[in-house]
């Protein structure tokens, strides 16, 4: 089936997040939104009819979760990632976030000291912070707008101590695909001063122009006994509304205490519709997702091009990974106050700002390219105009 990319889908009645709360964080809604991270696509259309289907039923019940459904998650990272898990060793979670949260508060207790390599998704360091463990950071190097890991810094950091290491596996925002090498020295690193490692992998399906993924379970057989891993269809198909995500452990005895805590809570199971999504994605949802991924790498490449030709002030470079584009606009000479109200008041656009991503993330904006191309084209015009008229 040919899927429609450049397709736009009305969202502003769907009660979508990126339109509705933009008002919370920018002042104003009247704002192209590139900030929240979801997509302005249709998922797959196997997903949709599974979705249908289910609604069709016309009962919105108690669902129970069969174990087709983390055999769908298995086999999936199986072929995408060449991983097998246990199923054994894999539980529900409502989101990477919640689900990181409860593991962190069931297996440390507070000012255990939590490393992250920042400029990083900001929820990790509110989930360190919000749990009372201790925020360490390990600022990731950037050359001309490539980044790589700090080791001598993170390995001075884990001499002093460090209960677990979160790693971002692809990075988000930075877009790097970190290497089997650059994953066993850092792991390698974590053996050596009984360092836990949750990695997430929530951003694994969507490589970039060839780019291949690599799950840190899978790096060695010491690192594997260490890694717990997250994951998700949400980031890969648009579901991120559904709420289901998939933690992977490395020990069946700490995944029990933490199905157990979820059962306590009410929450261990799958709503009725993230249930059938999440199999129909893993079964029948590739078809989709090759094509999306040549639709992002143009994108990507649009960006690039037309900031090179037409903003030069802004640097940035094609990700290897991700829908997200990481920018440079440090050139602007402004504070990151100044470049938010630019960036809302002057050119109408809704950016994810960098300082809100931790250190090194100053000055920066991140662009959510998952849009239509003509949305992109209309965002990018508003913003060189804006500049211009500096």
């Amino acid at each position: 089936m040919k899927y429609d990319f450049d397709e736009i889908v009305d969202r502003s009645e769907n009660y979508a997040a990126k339109f509705q709360e933009a008002d919370l964080h920018y002042g104003t809604n009247n704002v192209i939104p590139l900030w929240i991270a979801d997509m302005d696509f249709k998922t797959a259309q196997p997903i949709i009819d599974a979705i249908h289907k289910r609604a069709d039923q016309g009962i919105f019940g108690y669902t129970y979760r069969p174990d087709e459904y983390f055999e769908a998650v298995r086999d999936w990272q199986k072929k995408r990632n060449g991983y097998e898990p246990d199923i054994k060793k894999m539980a529900f979670a409502p989101g990477v976030i919640p689900g990181m949260r409860l593991f962190i508060n069931l297996f440390s207790k507070p000012g255990d000291r939590i490393i992250i390599q920042q400029p990083v998704y900001h929820p990790f360091a509110d989930v360190t912070r919000n749990t009372g463990r201790t925020l360490v950071v390990n600022k990731l190097k950037c050359q001309d707008g490539y980044y790589t890991m700090d080791y001598d810094d993170f390995e001075e950091k884990a001499k002093q101590g460090i209960k677990y290491f979160i790693l971002c596996n692809p990075h988000n925002p930075v877009g790097r695909v970190w290497t089997k090498d650059e994953l066993k020295r850092v792991g390698d690193i974590c053996v050596k001063y009984g360092i836990e490692i949750i990695s997430d992998e929530i951003h694994a399906d969507l490589m970039l122009d060839g780019h291949k993924h690599t799950v840190m379970a899978t790096v060695s057989p010491e690192i594997a006994k260490i890694t717990t891993t997250c994951t998700a269809s949400s980031k890969t198909f648009n579901l991120a509304g559904l709420q289901s995500s998939t933690i992977i452990f490395n020990d069946e005895t700490k995944k029990n205490i933490y199905v157990d805590e979820l059962k306590k809570m009410d929450i261990a199971r799958n709503n009725c519709f993230s249930l059938v999504a999440t199999m129909a994605a893993c079964r029948y949802g590739e078809e989709w997702l090759e094509q999306l991924l040549v639709y992002l790498s143009d994108n990507m490449k649009f960006i690039k091009e037309y900031i090179d030709k037409n903003i030069p002030i802004l640097k940035t470079r094609i990700p290897e990974a991700t829908y997200l584009c990481w920018v440079d606009a440090r050139g602007l000479n402004m504070t990151d106050k100044e470049l938010l109200r630019f960036t809302v008041n002057k050119a109408g656009v809704a950016f994810g700002m960098g300082i809100d991503f931790g250190e090194g993330g100053s000055g920066f904006l991140r662009v959510n390219a998952a849009t239509s191309r003509d949305t992109l084209k209309k965002a990018f015009e508003k913003l060189k105009n804006a500049i211009d008229n500096i």
